[in-house]
């Protein structure tokens, strides 16, 4: 009897064995369900820090909106940030979605047929990829929602400890991120939804455990203090040497644009909901459904006004308080005039005084409104008036790709001057020329006839602005009439045409090469020759409305390799530039010369450097002189190459004037690439030497 019990008991636990391990096979066979999600479900309003979710067909609409680019602010719509990262296509598809923590500013950009939009600032992101399962983590099969909808509710003023938080959060996110939360859900008058109960949100809502759990309390972003809140006012006021002056330092008066600012945060209302709803942080509020208002902060802005724009700001102790303050309200002013917006002009400003500083850069603020709260927080760094050392720190420093430099739009600087420098402008105002940055100045109360003694460095503004015609400098005999600059200002910064020191060596002429294919030359010095070509262009910056390449070949007879309108990417003229099939004949230097300048250099624009590089290994069959005259009148400078049996004096007749700097001659074919730098540099040289009147 014993025996048998033993026996059934010892069948009965095998058999529940294998049932355990056929349910586990089963288990681990199983498909993952993956939950599926409309086109317009933001990745703010799902709870679940990281799941797997199915796109349907049709998210690539202008209606579904983006911010970022590869990280996403959770305010756009998952499945179009999956089309814009090219995760997926307007076909849809399974795609994997990490939340992470906010980030200050998002760059918008056009990728994959989906336009995003940039962002000052967020609260939380997203990273989109892939649609596969990451080893050891579990992922929901139901999604967990946000409380979206929310039925009337009364809200109370806040209590003063509130006001407090109130305006601390306004500091801290500004404007835009409420408008932002409010307007991107369209108003729907007279109509109500039923408010799901948290027994139905059980009942539809259950979502699988993940393998790691997170505290909330730990992940949730903190509000980061805008830069004019972190810095610390000087204890002491540096004393002014005595050859600059020193202004009132009194109090003044707060702005009434800032004053607005602070009534408004103190009078927000809070927003009520119901005890005991799971709402998890997710960068939201109910105010979003309560009271939706358009997208007022994604600002295309004045699209006849693409610039890249930095004011150097003077915060030395000479302007006094109550001056600085008036600057403040011009540079706000002309940030409203502007129309500042990411398909318009940017605006970022630096504050120098003894250093420099950064107060915000291109991609702080994308539209005219935080901008001028912005201006409104800065404090005063006091100090001397170091423009110089300013110039310097904005020419290495501001237009970087990485502060919102955007390349294709103009950079400029308007240096504000309160009186004079106290150090030298000149040697880092050329500096900051020749990298294609067009500097203004206004000047404010210049020094009088009794003053210009001390005035280190007389005539400064002419020393410093792109061209001294008077376009590029205003002076302005009050600070209190300063108002009155505003607009004539504006309208010269947005002149694209007149700003000249956006033209560069590097990107500002019409370059002919004109190569020798004669027989003496050879297939494999032929190659070596092309490869000095592609060397020399692929340092200049290329494009239909930048530097432009064509190239003629010549032996007795001359070919159009191709014209300057023929290519307007620098891989297509390097390309261009391989595919040249070497020709073989003699050498007629001065038909080769003419040649170009009707097939080339005829069809220059206008606004181009007309540059001719020749390139020959040995004495032309016919004269040179005179084509190379004729094209020397017509404007274009020539630069000879001469190689082996090249003849001197004919490389210095086809060369401009003068000939040493613009004619080179090398033994070999195997030693050209050492005159490429040589060669960019005096043409730098020369465009950098232009009259500037």
């Amino acid at each position: 009897m014993k025996a048998t019990v033993i026996a059934t008991f010892f069948g009965v636990f095998l058999t529940c064995t294998y049932t355990a391990k056929d349910a586990t096979k089963k288990t681990k066979k199983a498909k993952l369900y993956v939950p599926q999600i409309d086109c317009d479900v933001k990745a703010g309003k799902i709870i679940n820090p990281e799941f797997i979710a199915k796109c349907p067909p049709g998210c690539q609409d202008v209606k579904y909106r983006v911010y970022g680019t590869d990280i996403y602010a959770s305010f756009s719509s998952v499945c179009n940030a999956a089309i814009h990262s090219g995760i997926i296509d307007n076909t849809g598809g399974k795609i994997l979605v990490q939340k992470v923590a906010g980030h200050s500013g998002y760059r918008g950009s056009f990728s994959n047929g989906v336009r995003s939009l940039s962002l000052p600032r967020w609260r939380e992101s997203f990273l989109v990829s892939e649609g596969k399962p990451r080893k050891g983590v579990t992922y929901p099969t139901t999604l967990e929602y946000s409380s979206s909808k929310s039925t009337t509710v009364k809200s109370e003023p806040k209590k003063p400890e509130q006001d407090l938080k109130g305006m601390k959060s306004a500091d801290t996110a500004n404007t835009s991120e409420k408008a932002l939360e409010e307007g991107d859900t369209v108003r729907k008058e007279n109509q109500t939804t039923p408010v799901p109960t948290p027994a139905t949100q059980m009942a539809t809502t259950t979502p699988t455990p993940m393998t790691t759990t997170t505290d909330p309390s730990t992940t949730m972003p903190q509000p980061t203090k805008t830069p004019a809140a972190t810095r610390t006012t000087a204890a002491a006021a540096k004393t002014r040497p005595g050859l600059h002056r020193v202004r009132d330092m009194g109090s003044s008066s707060v702005h009434p644009a800032y004053a607005s600012v602070v009534a408004a945060a103190a009078t927000m209302e809070t927003d009520s909901w119901k005890p005991g709803l799971n709402l998890f942080y997710t960068g939201f509020s109910s105010k979003e459904e309560l009271n939706p208002k358009p997208l007022e902060p994604i600002s295309q802005g004045n699209q006849n006004c693409k610039v890249d724009l930095s004011f150097l700001m003077d915060g030395s102790w000479s302007i006094g308080k109550r001056r600085f303050q008036l600057q403040k309200r011009f540079l706000g002013n002309v940030a409203q005039a502007l129309g500042i917006g990411s398909a318009g002009p940017l605006m970022g400003i630096v504050q120098y005084g003894d250093d420099p500083s950064t107060e915000f850069n291109l991609k702080t603020y994308a539209n005219s409104k935080d901008l001028r709260n912005a201006i409104e927080k800065i404090q005063q760094k006091g100090g001397l008036s170091n423009v110089g050392k300013a110039l310097s720190f904005v020419n290495k420093n501001f237009f970087l790709d990485a502060n919102g430099n955007r390349g294709g739009a103009p950079n400029v600087v308007v240096v504000m001057v309160d009186g004079w420098p106290t150090d030298r402008v000149e040697e880092a105002s050329r500096l900051a020329r020749e990298s294609g940055i067009n500097i203004f100045f206004v000047t404010v109360e210049a020094a009088a006839q009794s003053e210009k003694q001390n005035v280190i460095e007389p005539n400064f503004v002419d020393k410093a602005v792109c061209r001294t015609s008077g376009f590029y400098s205003i002076n302005v005999p009050s600070w209190f009439s300063l108002h009155k600059v505003v607009q004539p200002l504006v309208k010269r910064v947005c002149d694209t045409d007149q700003l000249a020191c956006s033209k560069t060596c590097l990107n500002s002429a019409d370059i002919g090469f004109v190569i020798d294919g004669s027989s003496s030359v050879g297939t494999g010095n032929f190659r070596t020759v092309l490869q000095f070509v592609a060397n020399i262009s692929k340092e200049f910056e290329i494009s239909d409305t930048d530097t432009r390449i064509g190239a003629v070949q010549y032996t007795y007879e001359q070919r159009l390799e191709f014209s300057f309108d023929k290519h307007s990417t620098k891989q297509d003229v390097l390309n261009a530039i391989k595919r040249i099939s070497y020709w073989s004949g003699g050498t007629s230097t001065g038909a080769a010369i003419s040649y170009a300048s009707e097939q080339l250099f005829s069809k220059s624009k206008p606004n181009k450097r007309k540059i001719m590089i020749l390139i020959t290994d040995g004495r032309s069959y016919d004269d040179v002189s005179m084509p190379a005259m004729a094209a020397h009148q017509n404007g274009v400078i020539a630069y000879s190459i001469g190689v082996a049996w090249a003849a001197p004096d004919e490389l210095e007749a086809i060369a401009s004037d003068p000939a040493k700097e613009h004619s080179f001659f090398v033994d070999e074919f195997d030693n050209l690439y050492r005159y490429v730098n040589q060669l960019i540099q005096n043409i730098c040289t020369e465009f950098n030497s232009q009259p500037r009147n």
